[in-house]
Order: C-alpha cells, then sequence, then structure tokens
C-alpha cells in the first residue's frame, strides 16, 4: 500500500516547506512519495537541486495561478500514484518517522476506514485549537473517536474513497471543502476517524487571518447544504447556522461580509446537486453530529 503526501504552497515559506517534505520523506518502512504542487509558482525554483527537493521521491507540479486549495489539492492527486493520498500544509510536519506505517496499517486493517483526521499539535506545547478537532465535543484533543469530517491539512484519505467522493470541489477555492468531500464519502459506505495517535505539528494560526474567511466561509456553507443535504436538512442547516453566526459574532465587520457571502452563496451555481441519503444522515446523527451543525 503507497502513501502519496501533497503539499500545496504558494512559496512563501521555503524554510517550512523543506521541513514538511523532510518529515515526509523521512517516513520509516512505508513505500511514501511527495507530490509538491505550487498554487502559482514553481514549488522548488532554484532549489530543485537542494535537499529534500532532490530526492527522486518528489515530484513537482507548478500551476500557472492561484487555483484555490481544493484545487490544488486535486491537482496534486492526479499526479500521485498511492493508494492513501496524505494531504499535508506546507507549514506543517510530521514529527514521528513511523508515521506512514501506522496508517498504512490503520487502512490495511479497516478496508471501510476512508478518511483519518490527524491531532494537530502545537509545536510550542499548547494544548491546539477546538477547531482542529472535527466534532461538537472538542474539549479532549487526545480522545479518538468517529466523526463526519476531516481537516483538510492534516489527513490521510483512501484513494478509492476519495475517488467516490469526486474529489473537493474547486470552486469553494477555500473553506468547507473537505467537508463536502467527508459527506459524499460517508454517503459511499466508508467512516472517518479522528485518530488522537496520529500527528501533525502545526503552528498556531487563526483563519481569521485570510481576508476572504468571513465571505468564503458563508458562501461555501449554503452550497455546501445546497450541493449535500436534503432540502429540509439544508434549510434547517442554514438557519442554525445563521443564529449560530450572529450570536458568535456580534461584529457588523465581521457580520457584513459574512452576509454578504450568505447571499453569494444562494445566488451563484453551487455546482452539481447530490443529495446525501437519509440513512447517511442518520449514521451522521449516530456519530454526534446530525447534519443540521
Amino acid at each position: 500500500m503507497k502513501l502519496s503526501v501533497v503539499v500545496l504552497t504558494m512559496g512563501n515559506r521555503p524554510e517550512e516547506l523543506a521541513r514538511a517534505v523532510g518529515s515526509a520523506l523521512e517516513q520509516e518502512h512505508v513505500d511514501i512519495e511527495v507530490v509538491l504542487v505550487g498554487n502559482g509558482v514553481d514549488p522548488v525554483g532554484d532549489r530543485g537541486a537542494e535537499p529534500p527537493f532532490d530526492d527522486p521521491r518528489v515530484t513537482t507540479v507548478a500551476l500557472p495561478a492561484n487555483v484555490g486549495i481544493p484545487a490544488g489539492r486535486n491537482r496534486g492527486v492526479e499526479a500521485s500514484s498511492g493508494d492513501i493520498v496524505l494531504f499535508l500544509d506546507d507549514d506543517g510536519w510530521y514529527r514521528s518517522t513511523r508515521l506512514g506505517t501506522y496508517l498504512r496499517d490503520r487502512f490495511s486493517a479497516d478496508p471501510k476506514l476512508g478518511v483519518v483526521s490527524f491531532r494537530v499539535r502545537d509545536p510550542e506545547g499548547g494544548r491546539g485549537e477546538r477547531r482542529h478537532v472535527p466534532r461538537l465535543r472538542a474539549g479532549d484533543p487526545e480522545r479518538s473517536s468517529a466523526v463526519t469530517t476531516f481537516l483538510g491539512g492534516a489527513c490521510a484519505i483512501r484513494r478509492a474513497a476519495y475517488d467516490l467522493g469526486g474529489g473537493l470541489p474547486e470552486d469553494f477555492f477555500y473553506a468547507h471543502e473537505e467537508t463536502d468531500l467527508a459527506w459524499q464519502i460517508l454517503n459511499a459506505g466508508y467512516h472517518i476517524a479522528y485518530d488522537a495517535s496520529a500527528v501533525m505539528y502545526h503552528p498556531a494560526v487563526l483563519p481569521t487571518r485570510h481576508d476572504m474567511f468571513y465571505r468564503y466561509n458563508a458562501r461555501n456553507r449554503v452550497w455546501l447544504a445546497r450541493r449535500n443535504l436534503p432540502w429540509f436538512l439544508a434549510l434547517t442547516y442554514l438557519g442554525v447556522w445563521v443564529a449560530m453566526t450572529v450570536l458568535r459574532e456580534r461584529d457588523p465587520k465581521a457580520l457584513k461580509p459574512w452576509f454578504k457571502g450568505f447571499a453569494e452563496g444562494w445566488r451563484k451555481p453551487a455546482g452539481p446537486r447530490r443529495p446525501i441519503s437519509w440513512r447517511t444522515a442518520w449514521h451522521m446523527t449516530r456519530t454526534g453530529r446530525p447534519p443540521v451543525i
């Protein structure tokens, strides 16, 4: 069982990128490759003859423009040959050299395991952020459990499940693309696990540092519901998130772009509609996160 590590970069973190690629290549006793995708840049530049980029297991893909996170990762998967695909942020890294064999054994032992979402650890020693634990009860990041979504930059996906799920939705550009794929993977009969033993290290940063965070967050949530949920669940899901956003944010500076994105999500095409079955919705509910929140 071969592993492919897809690393997406914009070329603005060369030292961190070298660390990320090196941590993947250092995995022991496993067949592994790295696909390095430059989103609008040559991912290696003039460092192609330097370690770790000079390793024959590294393949580079230079995209002519920044096509967004989901499209960039999709291009990486297309260039890969592994049975298991790992997505790794360019400023993240694996500290354990046995992570690859651990994942290989997990996927080999459970043919219906579609995705493993990793525990993200703060290199400064903090407990990490609650949003990195993809479930409602996120207080204990050391507890593994079944989940209904995964972290886009800290995960391993069975290639067959990725293909059945249709890949990441490229129009999303940024935010919620992994949940769109996760729901389709669940609908295809696979399950998703948050595994606290599978660890990726990543600096603690806030998603709100991105200018487009609020707009894309709202727009893509509407698209997520329109694409994947039966209409009753879709309207309930969006109503719940409107209420939660108003209660959480309250700041007009955040709410204005959020509601602009929400309106955009209804105004613009969401892409092909593939509603999950009620059986899948019930499975998600039993797992602890009904598709209304």
